[in-house]
């Protein structure tokens, strides 16, 4: 088996079609059936890219340059998204990816970050948790959408990042 690099690097701007692929492959395979119905028709290759074009200096990407093969983004104190592509699971990607999150909430000072998970994303639930994040309760996950505003319930993990 070849190694796998997970260096964690910021995203570049000619990423984007690229990262929009890995998200909207991941995104399906990982909450297509747990969601509305409504909401995954919205989900698009272009709704992706148009998210991640928002939020460029906030994602960090394992891969080659061109080539990404997971990213994460934040939002504040949350850890808002996580996805690996297929192919690059079981790697080490998606440690890789949380661990640079973790680090990059600590050095702004967050205390204890958080996360949505789907309810029913076991394997996603699975990983969180061998992180030593634990599940805290079920929120209501508000997005804002071409048609409209979702609104769904999620599973919520909180980890402590530095002790008061």
């Amino acid at each position: 088996m070849h190694t796998f690099d997970t260096t964690v690097r910021p995203a570049e701007a000619s990423e984007l079609d690229a990262l929009a692929t890995v998200w909207y492959d991941a995104w399906q395979d990982g909450h297509a059936g747990l969601l509305p119905a409504a909401l995954q028709r919205v989900r698009t290759r272009e709704s992706f890219r148009d998210r991640l074009h928002v939020a460029i200096d906030e994602i960090r990407v394992v891969g080659p340059v061109g080539s990404p093969k997971g990213f994460y983004m934040l939002e504040d104190d949350e850890l808002h998204q996580l996805f690996v592509a297929a192919d690059a699971r079981g790697r080490g990607s998606a440690a890789a990816l949380i661990s640079d999150a973790e680090a990059r909430l600590r050095e702004r000072g967050v205390a204890t970050a958080w996360l949505a998970c789907a309810i029913g994303n076991d394997r996603a639930a699975r990983f969180y948790e061998k992180c030593g994040w634990r599940r805290t309760g079920i929120v209501v996950n508000r997005t804002d959408t071409s048609a409209g505003v979702f609104e769904f319930d999620v599973w919520k993990y909180e980890k402590t990042l530095r002790h008061e």
